[in-house]
């Protein structure tokens, strides 16, 4: 079916029965799988995503900024928002001259991926310094003018959005930002892992300034772990033309899901360490990439929601792996910074926790997933199913030792026999070369709490390309996911979407 077509037909549903994607399924918001589910008509992404799309990035690419001529950077005075409030854009232009700020919802809209929402008043742009590290913690803090503020509508959709600035000459570069909806309980929230994405930014990747929470530059211009900063600021655009290390990983998820209909809202890390973000609102929270650095309350947060019911799915690998905290900016805004200094003693610690890995904190990511993160796979390797008779696997086709290609890849969890882990079913066991050295084993796992509450790891970062990266995309895993998120949303199962 053409995509007008399709556009049409779904606008035909308004005010009645949701276009099935998964199957037929009540929109189920908040509650327990034990409760009695509130329906809604239609929910707010279905409807959202009956609007004509278009790609948030020029499909023939555009004219991507990069860190040593910096032609077009920006940032954002904050990583989410609700509708009603505001977000100031810091945006620098070299040479100076005038641009604009578009900004988009990505989605799926009929596989466009994104819709625009707005397009700024043409502004004036001027050259901004790039700012001398801090010598105690290593953070490069820009306070760089405002260049424009956005109060986000009322009518806009919770999600993840991308402000894109494009300069009079073509040059572009990004920065994004999440919209909250503090107001309805969706069945599904998607946490966005801002805080893992900034401690990967090496902004300006000049060879000379930038610094990441894993390096620094040497004066011959190389990289070196020992000039690391221990703190990174969000007051900062992230490197080359915007987008954060794995941002594929979770734009892929997204596209899947609201290619199939769940009823999703949208949060950050820092929603979830704040407390913006109440788990006990939701059926489930799915973390969708590379979910590497939490808080003590990012993860005290999550562990209450899970013994209250809430049920967790980690789509990547690596998840909860350092110990981080959340800082205020020198002015005192709060959650401008990831603080991270991985080594003993902390400078920072104060009478906190150290910043070091949580196993190091005698809490292993394995008690809370099931599995924890082994190694960084040298090239893909196919996931090869075990316990193909679980719920999880229904639908599938599979049977043990089936190998599902690609899937492993990136970096991956495993099971670690000497650290205790909740009793639940291994779904994987596959081997793959470690960059550490020696071959090692991939895990996913799944397991469920007495409240019924399930937690699912696939363990690894490649999983979320395969629901709808082109070239990647395999059925098997589209339906295993949607078996796991089809209970935690309390939704019954159904065939799952094609794309056209």
């Amino acid at each position: 079916m053409d995509r007008l077509r399709r556009r049409t037909a779904l606008g035909l549903l308004v005010g009645g029965a949701s276009a099935a994607a998964l199957g037929p399924f009540d929109p189920v918001l908040g509650g327990r799988p034990d409760d009695s589910p509130t329906r809604w008509p239609v929910p707010p992404v279905e409807r959202e995503n009956r609007a004509a799309g278009e790609p948030w990035w020029p499909e023939h690419g555009g004219r991507a900024a990069d860190d040593r001529r910096r032609q077009i950077q920006g940032y954002a005075s904050t990583t989410s928002v609700a509708p009603g409030e505001e977000i100031d854009f810091h945006v620098a232009v070299n040479p100076g001259g005038r641009f604009r700020i578009s900004v988009h919802r990505l989605g799926w809209y009929d596989g466009a991926g994104a819709r625009t929402m707005l397009t700024s008043p043409e502004l004036r742009g001027v050259p901004q310094p790039v700012p001398v590290a801090d010598p105690d913690t290593g953070v490069l803090d820009c306070r760089w003018p405002v260049s424009w503020r956005l109060s986000v509508p009322h009518g806009w959709t919770s999600g993840l959005y991308q402000a894109v600035f494009t300069s009079a000459d073509g040059w572009r570069a990004c920065t994004p930002f999440v919209v909250r909806d503090d107001r309805r309980p969706a069945a599904l929230c998607v946490v966005l892992p801002v805080t893992t994405w900034q401690a990967y930014n090496q902004w300006p990747r000049d060879r000379r300034t930038g610094k990441s929470l894993y390096n620094g530059y040497r004066a011959d211009g190389r990289r070196d772990p020992a000039l690391r900063a221990r703190a990174v600021t969000f007051d900062r655009p992230y490197s080359g033309a915007g987008l954060p290390t794995h941002f594929d990983r979770d734009e892929a998820a997204i596209r899947w899901l609201e290619r199939n209909l769940y009823d999703v809202s949208y949060a950050t890390s820092f929603d979830l360490h704040s407390g913006r973000l109440d788990p006990a609102r939701y059926r489930g929270l799915v973390f969708c990439g590379h979910d590497e650095y939490w808080s003590a309350e990012m993860r005290r947060a999550t562990e209450v929601g899970l013994d209250g019911g809430t049920s967790l799915a980690f789509l990547g690998a690596n998840s909860v792996y350092w110990h981080a905290r959340v800082g205020a900016a020198a002015d005192g805004r709060p959650e401008r910074l990831v603080e991270c200094a991985k080594t003993l003693p902390d400078p920072g610690a104060g009478t906190g926790d150290p910043t070091v890995t949580w196993r190091n904190l005698d809490r292993p990511e394995q008690a809370l997933l099931g599995v924890q993160y082994n190694g960084i796979v040298l090239t893909p390797q196919p996931l090869v199913v075990r316990a193909a008779d679980n719920w999880v696997w229904a639908g599938t086709g599979v049977a043990d030792g089936d190998r599902i290609p690609g899937v492993v890849a990136g970096e991956a969890d495993g099971l670690h026999a000497a650290l205790p882990r909740p009793a639940g079913t291994t779904l994987s066991s596959s081997p793959y070369p470690a960059q550490q050295g020696g071959r090692r084993l991939q895990s996913s796992y799944v397991h469920e709490t007495a409240r019924g509450a399930v937690v699912f790891a696939s363990g690894t970062l490649g999983w979320t390309l395969a629901l709808d990266r082109q070239g990647h995309r395999d059925p098997r895993i589209e339906r295993a996911t949607a078996n796991v998120l089809n209970r935690m949303a309390g939704r019954r199962p159904g065939p799952v979407s094609p794309e056209s």
